[in-house]
């Protein structure tokens, strides 16, 4: 029997709540429906009690009750609004999907849970990394982990990212990315809201892998836990993270008219009870200026593909505290344009590459989960999406990719490593640019798709990462971990503020300066694809770096300008070399001649002006 009281709740906050001891259940009922509270013994669909909201206990559209010290860890509930048993869009729990690809049965099968559990967070809080300083890495839960290849204990969960943060920390990641990690239907009654995605197949017959589509989205994946509570899961998960420097950003998919205030709600919610440092949210669907003006988020990152700077700040504001980041696909398109030799794409990769502006941070990638892996940029000239069930007519057909010759896998040496040579060429052009590099997961060890770019319902070894131990893959992962090093420990790259390209500060050069054949001249004719880019170290605070470019698929002759006295051109890193690209610290070999480098074809230099 029920015997709790109850009465009137408060409005002002929905979802449930505690109160001391009491629990209040706040609701959104539009149009004067009725509702009720359904309460189910906990782990069980068997109904305890059934309470109706009176006409005192509506606030507007907002109904609301309370129940004097209701045990929370005994009831799970839902809401019965005009016949309908709704869960509750603010549950910070999701009781029933806790398997991976399982179709709730029946009415009740899907409940909302109450957490009471207390975390302890041992004095954790966000990390507040400067955008200059990251290095971001976006993957997938359940396909970072999810293959035999990856020999995690908990493949697939929260708990196996957490048994992976030392191979994070060793990379020199600092910066982790999450796809939707809230609680979505692997199995929709209609397709995900999402662009290049299939229309005509049954959604009986697809999953949703990505997790693109409307959710709960307060309440932490269940499927995504190894231990059953996924809440503490994931804490634990972005405790640890902290605690090896390491934040972690959320990405939110809401579809174009998602109530905006929920949206705020939500993200407040994650960012205050489980510490993450960043969102990464679509534009179209999300209030941007209601995120950017919030006051409890003033410290949180926010990503999106781009913000109206205007509306947030006056001209030639820079505000003390970067945290809005543009995310989108600029980068991406030019780099692989450039990389695979395309005309009049100098200038434009030129701008994108020192692209720093002080209102905002710019997030540059070459590949993402919408579209090509890195290494199917350079080995598939079409998509190949036919295990998708749309006859290959999904996904975008514009990849900006070269297959080199042969479509897919080859077995041809030659060509194995020009696309090896390609993909650290790629890694460059990403990591030597001053945005926020952000790698895609696998990336680093050469994964592929099989040159599927779509692969939303591919819950298999199509999007699971492949853990590669190959030779040429591990040669692959050294080189990316030494170009985030050379990064870091470079002056020029990673700055606060953008280059002026001028001698502001009368040294002597321009901070950046562009050259070709001739030293101080670039070349930015149509059909030119080379180019020399001198960091001046009088203003880095380090070794001036000169980076020189070629995409010809002939060699090319650069002129170099000249050193202070004293300092000679010493090579740090060829993509060239297939092992140990780049140079050890100080023993980085001098260059023979000092007035001129030849560049060999599709090569990327890296020279240093040392004292010799």
């Amino acid at each position: 029997m029920f015997d709790y009281r109850v009465e009137a709740g408060n409005p002002a906050r929905l979802g449930v709540t505690r109160n001391g001891k009491d629990i209040n259940f706040a609701v959104v009922v539009r149009d004067r429906k009725d509702c009720c509270l359904l309460l189910y013994k906990k782990g069980t669909e068997e109904i305890a009690a059934k309470l109706s909201f009176t006409e005192e206990m509506r606030f507007g559209d907002i109904c609301t009750m309370q129940i004097r010290r209701l045990p929370v860890n005994e009831y799970e509930y839902n809401y019965l609004i005009d016949g309908e048993v709704t869960p509750d869009p603010y549950a910070r729990v999701i009781c029933g999907r806790e398997k991976w690809g399982t179709r709730p049965e029946g009415v009740h099968a899907l409940r909302s849970g109450m957490q009471a559990e207390r975390f302890f967070w041992q004095g954790d809080r966000p990390l507040m990394l400067p955008y200059e300083e990251c290095i971001l890495y976006v993957t997938h839960v359940r396909g970072f982990t999810m293959d035999p290849s990856s020999r995690s204990r908990h493949p697939g969960t929260f708990a196996g990212i957490k048994e992976k943060i030392p191979y994070l920390k060793s990379m020199g990641i600092n910066q982790l990315e999450l796809m939707p990690v809230y609680e979505f239907a692997e199995y929709e009654q209609k397709r995900p809201s999402k662009k290049h995605m299939p229309v005509s197949r049954s959604a009986a017959e697809q999953i949703n892998y990505w997790g693109y589509a409307d959710a709960y989205y307060f309440a932490p994946k269940a499927s995504y836990s190894a231990s059953g509570n996924p809440v503490r899961e994931l804490k634990e998960l972005v405790r640890e993270l902290h605690k090896n420097g390491i934040e972690l950003i959320l990405e939110f998919y809401f579809p174009v008219r998602t109530n905006p205030h929920m949206i705020l709600d939500c993200i407040r919610c994650w960012v205050a009870e489980y510490h993450i440092d960043g969102v990464h949210v679509n534009s179209q669907g999300t209030p941007l200026g209601s995120l950017v003006f919030d006051p409890q988020l003033s410290c949180t990152k926010i990503m999106s593909e781009s913000f109206t700077l205007e509306e947030y700040y006056e001209p030639g504001y820079e505000p003390a505290c970067r945290r809005l980041a543009e995310y989108n696909d600029d980068f991406l398109q030019k780099s692989r344009r450039f990389l695979k030799g395309d005309e009049d794409m100098l200038g434009q990769i030129a701008w994108s590459m020192r692209r720093n502006p002080g209102q905002q941070a710019v997030v540059n990638y070459v590949a993402c989960h919408n579209g090509f892996t890195l290494a199917d940029v350079v080995s598939y000239d079409v998509k190949h999406n036919e295990d998708n069930g749309e006859e290959n007519r999904d996904g975008s057909s514009y990849n900006c990719s070269c297959n080199y010759g042969e479509e897919g896998p080859t077995a041809s040496r030659k060509l194995k490593q020009l696309r090896e040579r390609q993909v650290r060429n790629a890694f460059l052009l990403m990591l030597l640019s001053q945005g926020v590099p952000a790698i895609y997961g696998g990336d680093e060890m050469g994964n592929s798709q099989g040159g599927n770019n779509n692969a939303w319902c591919q819950d298999n070894e199509t999007a699971w990462i492949q853990w590669s131990r190959k030779k040429a893959d591990r040669r692959l992962r050294e080189f990316v971990k030494d170009a985030i090093q050379f990064r870091k420990r470079s002056g020029a790259f990673g700055r606060s503020k953008e280059y002026t390209m001028k001698d502001h500060l009368a040294k002597g050069m321009p901070d950046l300066s562009y050259h070709g054949k001739r030293a101080w001249y670039g070349e930015f004719e149509t059909c030119s694809r080379q180019m020399g880019i001198l960091y001046a170290g009088c203003y880095t605070g380090g070794e001036t770096c000169y980076v020189v470019y070629n995409m010809h698929t002939a060699d090319q002759e650069l002129a170099l300008p000249i050193l202070p006295k004293g300092e000679r051109w010493h090579v740090a890193a060829d993509t060239g070399r297939e092992e140990h690209a780049f140079y050890s610290p100080g023993e980085e070999p001098v260059l023979k001649e000092q007035k001129v480098v030849t560049v060999p074809p599709r090569t990327i230099l890296i020279l240093a002006g040392k004292k010799r």
